[in-house]
């Protein structure tokens, strides 16, 4: 026996890659592991590795073929949405600073002029003869406060539909 080999480490190996050491080992080969010092090592050192490989195969937990496709698929339609809803957000940048600039715009014309748009609005009905539209019942109501019942029903439809379109699911 060399310093560096053992005769005896081949059938060592052999059991230990089998798992049948200690229990079908011959009585000669564990007292001769005992003594030899390269085989008791490598006894230790696969025995280390083992315990280590069935651990860490106890521990990984390997999902559903099935989920792994579900979240395949969510994660294929939410880039997909990602990629539309870019487009959209810059389209309505645009036209909130489009309508922004507009309304600028003429508010500084209106200022200009003398600001009569309160004016203006007063004889909107008179000139659009909005008069016949309303119901007999009410009271005549002096200025621009008869826009107050259209302008409440705008709100609400439009308040109706983004929250129509807000609660729809994807």
């Amino acid at each position: 026996m060399s310093p560096f080999t053992c005769t005896r480490e081949p059938e060592l190996t052999d059991l230990l890659h089998r798992g049948h050491w200690p229990q079908a080992s011959p009585a000669e080969l564990r007292s001769h592991v005992e003594s030899c010092r390269r085989c008791s090592d490598l006894v230790v050192v696969t025995q280390t590795i083992q315990l280590a490989r069935t651990q860490s195969l106890a521990a990984a937990h390997l999902p559903t073929s099935g989920s792994l496709w579900w979240r395949a698929q969510l994660r294929r339609r939410n880039q997909a949405i990602e990629r539309i809803s870019k487009p959209l957000f810059g389209a309505q940048i645009f036209a909130g600073t489009a309508i922004c600039l507009l309304a600028v715009c003429f508010l500084a014309w209106e200022f200009r002029s003398g600001f009569h748009i309160l004016a203006w609005i007063a004889s909107l009905p008179q000139a659009l003869h909005l008069d016949a539209l309303l119901p007999a019942e009410l009271p005549h109501m002096q200025g621009p406060s008869w826009l107050l019942l259209p302008i409440l029903a705008s709100v609400l439809l439009v308040g109706g539909v983004v929250a129509y379109f807000a609660s729809e699911k994807q």
